[in-house]
């Protein structure tokens, strides 16, 4: 199962939610497969090892042709990632935006899944469309679209909305996304607005799960740490495991998958 995680805005949390979510299934007892696509490198940053050469990152399988096995970094307490590299900008500019290239993750990820059959993957992407993101979700089972609770991610949600809406006669299905609301504060009337907005605008495909402001889940990163590992009891870590429980009863990841109840392994 690959989840994408995506939003043209950024700062609502799609880089700690796809760490947070790969450590949850890791403590599940799936590592799962990271994929950092953004140029910008922040979940490679916080592997703290991830090599620095663009010849051993996710461009060198645009670039070079290298098997997506090849350029797989080992995360201790994680899984697996597949690091960024800065000249991942150069992806549009390059190769356009044709079937061949819209397509290439998913033809490396279908390739690295024969060797990983029940691996879970998750996409960070990066916060615009382009043919990054494109690729992103051309490869995807889910998209993941994290909402902080303010009004301008609101109108994000509706803007990504109406792109996915567009995509979908070419993909020939519908795009499964879901949309999770992040930074949520309980003791502001704004977070319950939005929360409430989304539901009426989208439906079931808002999650139940929230995830709260929370100072572990800022500061895990400068640690180069998950929340589940940096403060295991606190709400952000508890969030992240409900997330993981919602996604698992919803079928968006396999039944097989239920958080383990220690803090780390």
């Amino acid at each position: 199962m690959r989840i994408a995680i995506f939003n043209q805005k950024g700062g609502v949390g799609k880089t700690t939610t796809a760490l947070n979510l790969g450590a949850a299934l890791r403590r599940s007892g799936m590592p799962p497969l990271l994929v950092d696509l953004d140029p910008q490198g922040h979940l490679s940053s916080i592997h703290g090892r991830a090599p620095l050469e663009a010849s051993r990152s996710l461009f060198a399988f645009f670039q070079d042709g290298c098997s997506l096995d090849e350029l797989t970094q080992p995360w201790e307490h994680l899984g697996a990632l597949i690091p960024a590299h800065q000249q991942l900008i150069k992806v549009d500019s390059i190769f356009g935006k044709g079937p061949a290239v819209l397509n290439k993750l998913r033809i490396g990820l279908d390739a690295l899944d024969e060797h990983y059959p029940q691996r879970p993957c998750i996409i960070d992407c990066c916060p615009y469309i382009g043919v990054l993101a494109l690729n992103a979700v051309f490869a995807c089972d889910r998209l993941i679209i994290p909402i902080s609770t303010d009004y301008l991610s609101l109108q994000a949600a509706d803007h990504i909305t109406r792109t996915l809406q567009v995509l979908e006669p070419v993909l020939k299905r519908r795009i499964e996304r879901r949309y999770l609301l992040t930074r949520f504060d309980r003791r502001r009337r704004m977070s319950d607005d939005i929360r409430n907005k989304l539901r009426e605008r989208y439906g079931d495909d808002v999650l139940e799960t929230v995830i709260s402001e929370n100072v572990a889940v800022a500061e895990s990163p400068s640690l180069n740490q998950d929340v589940l590992r940096h403060s295991p009891s606190s709400p952000g870590a508890h969030d992240h495991r409900k997330l993981l429980d919602e996604l698992v009863d919803r079928g968006d990841l396999p039944v097989m998958v239920k958080p383990a109840a220690t803090a780390d392994s």
